[in-house]
């Protein structure tokens, strides 16, 4: 995908909807599309996180790796959804294991160029971070259930 394409994608993607144009320009220089096969992992839990990621097609399963036993699968990802928030936040590690479930495209950001641009442009970082606190909103109270539904120990709600 050409800088351009990938502008006009991300310009009427609703994750960056209404994003002024010089973000999304920034954005676009900041982006490669990667094919990713299925049961590969994206990230381990615990490693640095330096990407975040968009995807094309395909599907992604967010996990909680455990100690013994299968892991517990969190939530799965499909086209069009954003792909992790831990390299906006210090210390920048995955709390979360991401795996194909399929072949999948994915769009995979530059997360230290783009936090080295929301340090020297703190209005872009916080457009970033309202969106991103969304997501992470979100997909919290989504691990949070499936954790409940799965383990569901007595007395917690």
């Amino acid at each position: 995908m050409n800088k351009q394409a990938s502008e006009d994608f991300l310009s009427s993607h609703a994750f960056f909807s209404g994003m002024d144009k010089s973000y999304l320009d920034f954005l676009a220089n900041s982006v490669t599309e990667v094919q990713i096969g299925e049961g590969e992992v994206i990230f381990h839990q615990g490693d640095r996180a330096d990407k975040f990621y968009l995807l094309r097609q395909g599907k992604v399963s967010i996990q909680v790796p455990a100690l013994v036993g299968p892991v517990l699968e969190i939530q799965i990802l499909g086209k069009d959804q954003i792909l992790g928030w831990s390299w906006l936040i210090s210390p920048y590690r995955w709390h979360f294991m991401a795996r194909a479930v399929e072949d999948s495209t994915i769009l995979e950001f530059d997360g230290n160029a783009i936090l080295a641009h929301c340090n020297e442009d703190p209005k872009f970082g916080y457009e970033l971070l309202k969106r991103f606190a969304a997501l992470m909103s979100e997909r919290l109270e989504s691990a949070r259930q499936k954790m409940m539904d799965q383990w569901n120990p007595p007395g917690f709600a």
